[in-house]
């Protein structure tokens, strides 16, 4: 008996022990979100170079080797080839990965406007392995807006692995979104205006720091593996030269705002007539894109002698920097890919309008370049900065990311000389769009599919209120003492429903939490009790402030996983608690129409009664 009660003995210290190890060694939550944003800034990078090569390797084993066939067979080819590449890829969307539909970027926005803030990993690898297949093959689509998809996926994926909140689960979407962005153009500081225009909508202080690492991080890995080179290389520093082609350059904003009205609205329109048809099933839809595609990329190559109308259609750009494309060409290639992209994306393909709008603002820019040489004889080296300022206002009339337009613009080239012209044409195309469709195209395309995103109303009403203007809670619950026993507590009478348990010093200063958890443990083995004070088990001190929102309670309960949150006031003193069906309830009356400022909410709440005592 004496060997068995020694025996126990250790192993109850063994048990407290790791206990303690348990409740103070384990990294909190804001530790593994951390390190989560820099894994993520890794991977994503990786990720997007992989999608970068993958699109690489697709295109030289289909479209360029079908357009080498020997003699006429190459047209044949040409044509054949994005079509059954979009019938793969439909077979794909239709029974394996329905989600890696489209560009990406509109399921990242519904993602993140949601509380959960979720996309499969499943998605996210489907997206590289079906995009790649039909860029490859042909279509005329881009990789970026996959690339954010993808990215933002698997930033999902890790913060679930990581056992992350939803709430801070949501808040690695933008990250993933910004290491993809900065790592598909190798734009850094684009990707951070990119996300903060287009995914999280405004200055979260709370994500913008995770966004700015991730996309440092990223656009490292991109430069490590593919070079840091720009993604298009000018031939010469463009620069204002002559202010009288400032007129030319707003005349260009305002042209680039209708083609990108004239984009949208084809975009919206043929994808409303695929779904509205029901002769050709919607697994074959997207090979109708390719096929329309494939042509036109044939007549290109046979009349025009250029390619571009298939997939990004970057080394086309370059040349039109370059001030090498004839007019006619400019004009017919912008058409052509007009035409193309619209078919590519409305029939259901997998694939982004990023790298397409560039294309064609490039070939709309130095049609008015050729302009500006012919009205003021200027140099050949006019078509090119006019056909760069032309892919910034096209970009901005299209995405309405205006601070990204001009930034990327930046970035993509290295260079600087361009940025009043760039300033003055974007935001032409910007206005002029804005009022021509005031809804952007993403938002208009999630409408199409009965999706509303209501800009994180519901959160909005959570920030916007105070825990001074609710009633306080819990005042008369239990508290502990630091060298009191956890066997004391467990014999002594719970208040119904009190989950956490605040432990206070001499001072009544908090210094620390015991949750019910803590408490199953120990009653599972009740000879630890008597050896276990509450300073052994308890939690690191977590508390609210009187004058914080709703939706920092809510956050951090989220955050440490605690069902309620001791409420502070400015001195320290402990007024009550929160939880989170008090949160739920006041923001159903907030959202009630009939409150009105003379109701009962409109009183002084108790904890403000509270808070004037003290």
């Amino acid at each position: 008996m004496t060997s068995a009660s020694a025996l126990r003995q250790r192993l109850s210290r063994f048990g407290q022990w790791a206990l303690r190890l348990e409740l103070r060694v384990a990294p909190t939550e804001s530790q593994r979100l951390f390190a989560l944003t820099l894994l993520i800034g890794v991977a994503c990078g990786l990720a997007a170079v992989a999608f970068h090569f993958s699109i690489a390797f697709a295109e030289r084993m289909l479209f360029e080797r079908a357009i080498l066939a020997h003699g006429q067979w190459w047209v044949v080819a040409g044509v054949l080839t994005p079509a059954l590449g979009g019938l793969a890829a439909g077979l794909l969307l239709k029974y394996v990965v329905p989600n890696a539909r489209g560009s990406g970027v509109p399921q990242v926005k519904v993602a993140y406007a949601s509380t959960q803030g979720a996309l499969r990993l499943r998605d996210s690898i489907g997206k590289l392995f079906v995009a790649s297949l039909q860029i490859g093959s042909g279509a005329s689509l881009g990789r970026e807006g996959p690339t954010v998809q993808i990215c933002s996926g698997l930033a999902s994926a890790l913060g679930r692995f990581g056992r992350l909140s939803p709430r801070n689960r949501r808040r690695l979407l933008p990250v993933g979104a910004a290491a993809g962005v900065a790592a598909a153009f190798n734009a850094p500081i684009a990707a951070v205006t990119f996300t903060i225009e287009e995914v999280v909508g405004n200055l979260d202080q709370t994500v913008l720091s995770g966004v700015i690492v991730a996309a440092a991080l990223a656009a490292v890995i991109e430069r490590s593996v593919l070079g840091t080179h720009p993604v298009f290389s000018v031939p010469q520093a463009f620069g204002l030269n002559d202010a009288r082609s400032l007129l030319l350059y707003a005349a260009l904003g305002l042209a680039a705002g209708l083609l990108s009205v004239v984009f949208t609205d084809g975009l919206l329109l043929a994808r409303a007539k695929f779904r509205k048809q029901r002769y050709i099933p919607d697994w074959a839809q997207p090979a109708v894109g390719g096929l329309v595609t494939g042509a036109l990329a044939v007549a290109a190559l046979y009349w025009l002698g250029t390619s571009g109308v298939n997939g990004g259609g970057y080394k086309v750009v370059e040349k039109s920097l370059s001030g090498l494309l004839p007019v006619k060409v400019l004009l017919l290639l912008g058409v052509a890919k007009l035409v193309a992209t619209i078919f590519s994306y409305s029939s259901g393909g997998a694939g982004g309008i990023f790298a397409p709008s560039l294309f064609m603002g490039a070939m709309l820019g130095g049609a008015f370049g050729s302009l500006d040489r012919t009205i003021f004889e200027h140099g050949p080296e006019a078509m090119g900065a006019f056909a760069l300022v032309g892919m910034g206002a096209t970009f901005c009339g299209t995405i309405r990311a205006p601070m990204t337009s001009v930034l990327i613009i930046v970035e993509l080239t290295s260079g600087y000389g361009l940025i009043l012209p760039l300033m003055i044409a974007n935001m032409s195309a910007y206005v002029l769009a804005r009022y021509l469709r005031p809804v952007p195209i993403y938002e208009a395309l999630l409408e199409q599919d009965g999706i509303h995103l209501k800009q994180r109303g519901s959160l909005q009403a959570l920030d916007q209120l105070k825990l001074s203007t609710l009633p306080v809670q819990g005042a008369d619950r239990a508290r502990l003492r630091p060298a009191e026993r956890a066997s004391d507590l467990l014999q002594s009478a719970i208040p119904v429903g009190q989950h956490v348990f605040p432990v206070l010093n001499g001072a009544d200063e908090l210094v620390g939490l015991v949750t019910t958890d803590e408490l199953a443990v120990l009653e599972q083995d009740p000879a630890l009790g008597p050896l276990i004070t509450a300073s052994d088990i308890m939690r690191p001190p977590v508390s609210v402030g009187v004058n914080e929102s709703l939706l920092t309670a809510l956050d951090l309960m989220r955050a440490e996983r605690l069902p309620e949150l001791p409420i502070m006031d400015a001195s320290g003193s402990l007024l009550g608690f929160i939880d989170e069906a008090t949160i739920a309830s006041a923001y159903l009356h907030e959202s009630d129409p009939r409150s009105q400022p003379g109701s009962a909410a409109a009183e002084p709440s108790a904890v403000s009664k509270a808070r004037t005592s003290t």
